[in-house]
C-alpha cells in the first residue's frame, strides 16, 4: 500500500494528476455551496437538480451528435434549472407543498432523461458509447479538455462564493433583515440558486447525476457537528470535500484485493463514501454536538443535579431544625430523598472532595459553601413555586414537580429578573419562607 501511496501522490501519470485535481476541485467546490442549501433547509434541491440534468445532457448529444463537455454542460444546466422553475410554479400555483413540487420534478426530468437515454443507446451512433457514465459517473475517463471545463467551473464557484459570502450569509439566516438592508434578495437567490446548478453540473462527470446530491450536502452536515461559526463551517466542509475527492480517486487508482481478485473501484460512488464516513465519524466525535460530547453533557448534568438535590435537602433538613451543623447519616437522608438511592453516595463523595460537605462522626455535615449552594438551590425552587402560582394560576398542589426541574437551570439573571416581577416575595405558594441572597 505505502508503494502505491507514494506512486499516487507523486502524480506521474497524467491520468492520475487529471483525475486528481478534478476530483479535489468538485469536491471543495461543491462543499462550499452545499453549505449554503444546508443552511437553508434545501437540502433536497440538490437531489432533484441532480436528477434533473440528464434530460439535458442526453438533449445535448442528440442534437450535437457528440460527447463536447461544453455542450453538455450548457443541456445539463438549463434543464436543471428548469426543474427548480417547476418546483416553484407548483408551490406558487397549486395547492401542493414544496415536497410534493420537488418529487413531481425530480421524478419526471429523471424519467424523461432514462427514455431519452435508452433511445440514445438502441440510435446507433458510435458516439453514444459511454453516454451512460453520466449517470453513476467515471472519473477514470476524465481527459485534460474535460478537466479545463469541470476544473475551470470550480473555480468560478469557489471564487463566486467568496465574493457574494457577506450576501449569501444573510439570506441564509435572516432573509427578512437583508431585504429590509435593501439588498436585492431576488437577484442572490438567483444567484445562488445558479450556482448550486453549476456545483451538480461540475460533478457529473467524476460522481454522476445519482451522486452528486450527496457530495453536495454530506460534507457541509459533516462541517455543521464542529463549529457554529460559518467561515470555519466553509473551510471544514471544503477540506472534507477535497479529502473525499482525494480518497476516492486514490482508492481507484489502487487495485484492491476482494476474494484473492484484484478488483477495480469506481472513483465516483468512494468519493461519496469517503464523505460519508467523515460526516458519521463528525457526528459521534465532534466536540459539543457530537453524540459522544452530548452524553457526557448529559451524565455531567444529571451529577449536577444529584449533587445540588442533596444539598438542598441538607439544607431543608436543616431549616426545620433551625440548625444548619446538623450531622445526616446517608440512610437519613436517603429517607428524605429516596430518587438519590443508588447515586446518593457517589454524589456525597464528590461534594466532599469540592468541599461542600465533611465527614463528622460516621454522618454529613454541610460546610458554609455547601450551605450556600444548597440555600440559593431552595430559593430559586421556590421563586419558581410562586411565579407559576401567581402568573400561570398553578395550583400550589402542582407546581412542586416543575419547580424540581427548572431549579438546577435558572441563571443569576433570571433569578433576578424573578425577584423583580414578583415584587420580592417573603414566602412561596406553600406558605415556606423563601432564603434571601
Amino acid at each position: 500500500m505505502l508503494p502505491e501511496l507514494i506512486d499516487f501522490f507523486s502524480f506521474s501519470s497524467p491520468n492520475v494528476r487529471t483525475v486528481a485535481m478534478g476530483t479535489v476541485l468538485l469536491g471543495a467546490s461543491s462543499a462550499l455551496v452545499g453549505c449554503f442549501a444546508f443552511l437553508r433547509k434545501r437540502a433536497l434541491s440538490g437531489d432533484v437538480i441532480s436528477h434533473s440534468v440528464l434530460p439535458g445532457i442526453c438533449l445535448a448529444f442528440i442534437i450535437s451528435g457528440e460527447k463536447n463537455p461544453i455542450l453538455i454542460l450548457a443541456g445539463a444546466f438549463i434543464t436543471g434549472w428548469l426543474s427548480l422553475m417547476l418546483v416553484d410554479w407548483v408551490k406558487r400555483k397549486t395547492r401542493l407543498g414544496e415536497d410534493a413540487g420537488l418529487g413531481i420534478s425530480l421524478s419526471v426530468f429523471f424519467g424523461l432523461g432514462i427514455v431519452m437515454l435508452s433511445s440514445i443507446q438502441h440510435s446507433g451512433n458510435a458516439e453514444q458509447a459511454g453516454l451512460d457514465r453520466f449517470l453513476f459517473g467515471k472519473a477514470a475517463a476524465m481527459l485534460d479538455e474535460d478537466l479545463y471545463v469541470f476544473g475551470g467551473l470550480a473555480i468560478l464557484l469557489i471564487f463566486a462564493v467568496l465574493a457574494f459570502l457577506k450576501e449569501f450569509t444573510l439570506i441564509a439566516f435572516d432573509s427578512s433583515f437583508a431585504q429590509s438592508a435593501g439588498l436585492p434578495i431576488r437577484f442572490l437567490e438567483l444567484i445562488l440558486t445558479s450556482l448550486t446548478v453549476l456545483a451538480v453540473v461540475s460533478g457529473i462527470q467524476a460522481v454522476g447525476v445519482v451522486l452528486m446530491a450527496a457530495l453536495l450536502i454530506t460534507p457541509a452536515v459533516a462541517a455543521r457537528f464542529w463549529t457554529e461559526n460559518l467561515k470555519i463551517m466553509l473551510l471544514i466542509s471544503a477540506l472534507i470535500g477535497a479529502v473525499s475527492g482525494l480518497a476516492g480517486a486514490f482508492i481507484s487508482y489502487s487495485p484492491t484485493l476482494i476474494f484473492n481478485k484484484v478488483v477495480p473501484m469506481p472513483t465516483g460512488p468512494w468519493i461519496v463514501v469517503f464523505a460519508t464516513l467523515l460526516a458519521i465519524f463528525s457526528a459521534i466525535f465532534a466536540p459539543k454536538r457530537g453524540v459522544l460530547s452530548r452524553l457526557w453533557m448529559k451524565a455531567g448534568n444529571n451529577l449536577r443535579i444529584a449533587e445540588e438535590n442533596i444539598l438542598k435537602k441538607m439544607y431543608q433538613m436543616g431549616e426545620r431544625k433551625g440548625n444548619f451543623s446538623g450531622i445526616y447519616s446517608s440512610q437519613l437522608i436517603l429517607k428524605e430523598r429516596k430518587e438519590l438511592k443508588g447515586g446518593l453516595n457517589f454524589g456525597l463523595i464528590r461534594l466532599l472532595r469540592k468541599g461542600f460537605v465533611k465527614k463528622y462522626q460516621g454522618g454529613w455535615i454541610l460546610t458554609e459553601q455547601g450551605m450556600e449552594k444548597g440555600k440559593r438551590i431552595t430559593r430559586l425552587h421556590r421563586l419558581w413555586e410562586m411565579y407559576l402560582h401567581r402568573y400561570l394560576r398553578i395550583d400550589p398542589t402542582h407546581v412542586h414537580e416543575d419547580a424540581e426541574t427548572i431549579e438546577h437551570f435558572i441563571s443569576p439573571e433570571i433569578e433576578a429578573m424573578l425577584e423583580t416581577e414578583l415584587n420580592h416575595p417573603e414566602k412561596d405558594p406553600h406558605n415556606v419562607e423563601i432564603p434571601r441572597s
